[in-house]
């Protein structure tokens, strides 16, 4: 049985974090966690990671597609936060930034990382973003960092 695995450093990988200013007071700490996971355990190099700012998680597909289509970047990292509300807005806008950033890792054959929590209190965001459940931007840089190996290795 072959078993094909990817490690977590990519040094001289080249990376881009996609970072919704909506909930921005939220999703800061998902752009800190995920850029402190690339330095600390990727030794990703500082210049090697480029941050791009939407206005929000709606936003993101068409941002994710125009950076893959560069060709400068292996992966892609989303961190951004969609609070429920009280109308159905926040189905669509969720919906369509994870259906769409699926389609560009599909398209482009690119690792898209997501890092857009989804919840239905702000008391859930917080605790997703560093403090009880930990920080998903921090996983989803994970995710970028072991899938970059793994598609090297296919």
């Amino acid at each position: 049985m072959q078993v094909i695995e990817g490690g977590i450093a990519a040094t001289g990988k080249k990376f881009a974090i996609i970072v919704a200013r909506f909930n921005h007071f939220v999703v800061e700490s998902l752009l800190d966690g995920a850029v402190q996971t690339l330095q600390q355990y990727g030794q990703v190099n500082q210049d090697d990671i480029t941050v791009v700012r939407v206005p929000g998680a709606y936003e993101m597909p068409v941002t994710a597609k125009k950076l893959a289509a560069s060709g400068q970047y292996d992966a892609i990292i989303a961190v951004g936060a969609v609070i429920r509300g009280g109308t159905p807005h926040f189905e669509f806008v969720a919906g369509e930034c994870n259906s769409g950033l699926g389609r560009v890792a599909s398209d482009f054959g690119l690792p898209v990382a997501f890092g857009v929590i989804t919840t239905d209190s702000l008391e859930q965001a917080i605790e997703r973003s560093g403090s009880k459940a930990g920080n998903k931007g921090s996983e989803a840089a994970l995710s970028a960092l072991e899938m970059v190996n793994v598609l090297d290795k296919l």
